[in-house]
């Protein structure tokens, strides 16, 4: 039986739009901590005595323990979600207000079937001028230009690709001031990519040459540089094969997009690196490659101010700073590990149950998107911590609980443990744990933390939502739980490998409050908390509009595998209220989310 707070009762009982579900329809085993509630976690720049890394400054790490305040809606199933909070009416009294978000459009070309699992919608950026959104198609190789202004129904404009034919699909697009850049590996992912600018109308403008497989691309808030992260993986750790280093090319367009030329170009590289100059807990592991070769950017973060970029480095559970100004990483940072000891998991895929429960495993954060945004003239940085592992000829670095060798000491019941019905079958690292290089296992890592973060501007944590996104979707969907996004009907076919993912996030302002936004790539849906004290943000509603009784394969199970997040603000937006745009790489769908806000009567 689903446990609430009296408080929580009360919250949700002025939500009479939210569907909530059934707490009797949630299986759970005896003694777990299968509770829909909001589990958060105060962080510190010192983890518990067992962790690894701990005396390394900057590293990041956290015991899983605290909470968040504030109560959770679910809106499962659905296309629209509330909650509430205090505002003003016209007669300037202070009155109870209700956040409404409510899905009011969505581009889904017919026949869908033909979409299904084709990456034909996974990132999109919006032009406000001309309220047209440019979305990244991978079935096509294109850019879908769609023409947003009726937000309730978009419609395809014209399809953008490149003039050079040895472009692969593009991977990230970013728009600023009518100049679209289009971040396109090589048809080889091991050769240099290129970044080509068009303008709204489509016509290209320039090309520049950038590093090996540019995986994000975004501009500076003043629109002077574009940053495109250089993932630079490997093709394999085989001989022939090749691992080309990861960057960070800076582009200045501040001459204008149409005059770019490679010089225009710098590089902010990892080449004068050594392992003094990284923090110890990143993990630096490729056979035979280099510290350049092997930190892999994702995704990129700019300061207000245009000076400071943060760059996600999955593989690594590490994130670099870096100074746009001299184009110079200047610190590398580990992202740390979150204890679920104290802050659970659901680790099984074969109990049949919902068990979100304390284990003995540590959680790598290893984050995907990140997003910079400022509260009371402080920055912060908000990361979605999907995780990512290594698997290549060569190097596989997943192994099963059940097939390694634990350390007598610090597993004393592994026997237990190592059931498929407990930790057997999580996937974990076989790089990282053996503390004492004694050949068994001491540690257990999994990938990726099942949590968001908020850090300060430095890298240190400043809170971690712990357990709260699985509990979220074990209360919103106990049926579903833990789904793949690619079919239904798999009911906690994730909960062995990274559970519910969280990978796309956006930060904005509606009706003067910060908001948070993470989707989540296997269940599918959106979580949002509300982002005044970063450090206890308050956990709000998650919203999914999953239609677990359809066909995923047929286009009839709606929204799957969200990809990117795109916040739109009112002063910007076609209907004057604040939108959030979700990318769907599995269904190849965008839907557009519109947020109100209305009195409670």
């Amino acid at each position: 039986m689903l446990s609430r707070s009296p408080l929580v009762h009360a919250l949700w009982l002025l939500i009479p739009s939210v569907v909530l579900a059934c707490g009797d329809d949630l299986p759970t085993e005896a003694g777990s901590s299968g509770t829909a509630g909001s589990s958060g976690t105060a962080g510190s720049t010192s983890s518990p005595t067992s962790a690894p890394g701990t005396e390394d400054t900057g590293s990041i790490a956290d015991d899983g323990t605290g909470s968040s305040s504030g109560a959770p809606g679910t809106d499962a199933g659905s296309e629209a979600g509330s909650t509430t909070g205090t505002g003003s009416d016209s007669t300037g009294e202070e009155v109870e207000m209700m956040l409404e978000i409510e899905r009011i459009g969505r581009y889904a070309p017919e026949p869908l079937a033909d979409r299904y699992d084709e990456g034909a919608a996974e990132i999109a950026a919006y032009d406000p001028t001309t309220q047209r959104l440019f979305v990244t198609n991978g079935q096509s190789a294109t850019i879908d230009v769609v023409d947003l202004s009726d937000a309730t129904t978009p419609v395809l404009l014209q399809a953008l690709s490149a003039s050079d034919p040895s472009l692969g699909a593009p991977t990230s697009v970013s728009v600023s001031d009518g100049v679209v850049a289009a971040a396109i590996p090589s048809a080889s992912d091991a050769m240099p990519g290129r970044v080509v600018f068009f303008d709204v109308d489509g016509n290209e403008l320039s090309s520049v040459v950038v590093g090996a497989l540019p995986d994000m691309v975004t501009f500076s808030p003043d629109g002077t540089l574009v940053l495109v992260a250089n993932e630079g993986e490997p093709t394999g750790y085989l001989g022939g094969d090749v691992d080309p280093e990861g960057s960070v090319s800076i582009i200045d367009v501040g001459g204008g997009a149409q005059n770019v030329v490679q010089q225009d170009v710098s590089t902010a590289d990892f080449g004068g690196l050594t392992m003094g100059d990284i923090d110890a807990t990143t993990r630096i592991f490729g056979p035979g490659s280099s510290i350049a070769q092997d930190l892999e950017p994702e995704y990129v973060a700019v300061s207000a101010d245009s000076g400071t970029a943060w760059v996600t480095l999955q593989e690594n559970n590490a994130m670099a700073i870096v100074d746009l100004a001299t184009a110079t990483v200047t610190e590398v940072i580990g992202m740390g590990l979150v204890d679920h000891s104290s802050s659970g998991l659901d680790p099984s895929d074969a109990d049949g149950v919902i068990d979100i429960s304390p284990a003995p495993v540590w959680g790598m954060r290893q984050p995907d998107a990140i997003a910079a945004f400022e509260i009371g003239g402080s920055t912060y940085l908000a990361t979605a911590n999907e995780g990512d592992a290594r698997d290549y000829d060569g190097l596989g670095e997943e192994s099963r609980v059940s097939s390694l060798v634990l350390d007598a000491a610090a597993f004393p019941d592994a026997d237990l443990l190592q059931h498929n019905e407990e930790l057997g079958r999580l996937r974990v690292t076989n790089v990282d744990g053996d503390i004492d290089g004694d050949g068994d296992f001491d540690q257990l890592w999994a990938f990726g933390s099942r949590s968001v973060s908020i850090l300060d501007a430095t890298g240190t944590l400043v809170w971690d939502s712990g357990d709260a996104i699985e509990q979220a979707t074990a209360a919103a969907f106990p049926m579903g739980f833990n789904s793949n996004n690619d079919e239904n009907d798999t009911f906690e076919a994730r909960s062995d490998d990274k559970g519910p993912e969280p990978e796309g996030l956006a930060v904005g302002v509606a009706f003067g409050t910060p908001y948070l936004f993470v989707g989540l790539e296997r269940i599918g849906g959106f979580m949002v908390w509300e982002l005044s004290d970063p450090s206890a943000p308050v956990e709000l509603l998650y919203l999914n509009p999953r239609d677990f009784a359809g066909d995923a394969a047929m286009g009839t199970a709606d929204d799957l595998g969200p990809e990117g997040l795109l916040f739109i603000e009112a002063v910007e937006s076609p209907t004057g209220n604040p939108l959030l745009v979700v990318t769907n790489e599995i269904s190849g769908t965008v839907s557009i989310y519109e947020l109100t806000q209305v009195p409670v009567r």
